[in-house]
């Protein structure tokens, strides 16, 4: 049986994992940061960088402790090397490489964005390549084709914001507080969907990419005419963005074959609209949906450690000299979308 174990320090959260070859999860710690970045409406780096390091050592030696063994027990060590806020992705490396170096272990240098992108597969075994992704979380809106780990052509991003950076600005903007996503999520819950007229940027268009910029600056001028309620903005938006998502998803369901499933993963696909939107995308188009139980999709160590196993399992190790980085593409020869920037 291989174990690995998986460190992840991206963001505002630090967590590390147990994980067997086998996909059988032995130990899951985490600690957050959201009351020390509450104060300030978003993720402080300076402030997350330096809870990493009083939080990745302590909980290192739980989950070990939790799954009764030794770090010599251990046969791969997977951490996090980006993208992400560069001091905290550090912390999480430099540990791992500290922690391969010590017991002569390989090292997996782990794209957040492929944790993201093959945790389907932990929850769900029978998952198969290819499938298409929808990546959707603070930083990022994109859809994959998915043929193995580190095979990943990106067939749309945003051009602007992403989608849960979309959310955490309309949860600032209604003053719902921090975190942003689940804020909105439980105002709309009780708001109308259909009583703000609010934009729906490129749907309909030959244009495959999300934009989000325009719809936020929407919520914006709706907040500040007074004449709306603050759950109905938010439904709103939240239904706003279904259809985004929505639309330019089943584009590429048009054109792409071969597929296994529809599969959506990172933080934002917690919100259970948005699933069941997708959801009923998926049967329309004959094909099984797989979604992460909402604790795996949000930051978490084992899908980083699961990462770790796929890739150790196809031979992608990585030496001690592997760089953290603060983007990283996982279709780095994708063409490049206009207004995207880093963001592509």
């Amino acid at each position: 049986m291989t174990i690995i174990l998986g460190l992840e320090s991206s963001c505002d959260e630090t967590a590390a994992a147990l994980v067997t070859a086998e996909g059988k999860i032995l130990a899951h710690r985490l600690a957050t940061q959201e009351e020390a970045h509450r104060p300030y409406g978003g993720v402080v780096p300076e402030i997350a960088a330096r809870a990493h390091v009083e939080a990745l050592a302590p909980l290192i030696e739980a989950a070990l402790a939790d799954a009764g063994l030794t770090l010599e027990q251990v046969d791969v060590i997977a951490a996090t090397a980006g993208p992400g806020l560069i001091g905290g992705v550090m912390v999480g490396l430099v540990t791992g490489k500290a922690l391969a170096h010590a017991v002569n272990k390989p090292l997996v240098a782990v794209n957040h964005l492929e944790g993201h992108a093959l945790s389907p597969r932990l929850a769900d075994p029978a998952l198969q390549f290819p499938y298409l992704l929808l990546l959707v979380s603070g930083g990022h809106c994109q859809l994959l084709h998915v043929r193995g780990p580190g095979d990943y052509s990106r067939l749309a991003t945003t051009i602007d914001d992403a989608s849960g950076e979309a959310f955490d600005k309309t949860a600032k903007l209604l003053g719902l507080g921090y975190p942003g996503g689940p804020a909105v999520e439980r105002a709309a819950s009780s708001g109308n969907p259909q009583a703000v007229p609010l934009p729906r940027p490129l749907v309909g268009t030959a244009e495959p990419h999300f934009s989000f910029a325009g719809l936020k600056s929407a919520v914006m001028r709706a907040a500040q005419s007074g004449q709306y309620a603050t759950e109905d903005i938010a439904a709103s938006f939240q239904q706003a963005v279904i259809d985004c998502l929505v639309d330019r998803t089943e584009k590429q369901l048009a054109t792409l074959e071969g597929i296994t499933a529809l599969v959506v993963a990172g933080g934002v696909a917690a919100n259970q609209s948005i699933r069941a939107a997708l959801q009923a995308l998926a049967a329309r188009h004959d094909l099984p949906f797989v979604a992460p139980p909402l604790w795996l999709c949000t930051d978490n160590a084992a899908m980083i450690a699961w990462a770790g196993a796929e890739r150790h399992a196809a031979g992608l190790v990585d030496d001690l000299t592997v760089p953290a980085r603060p983007r990283w593409p996982l279709d780095p020869d994708a063409e490049k979308a206009r207004g995207a920037g880093v963001k592509a």
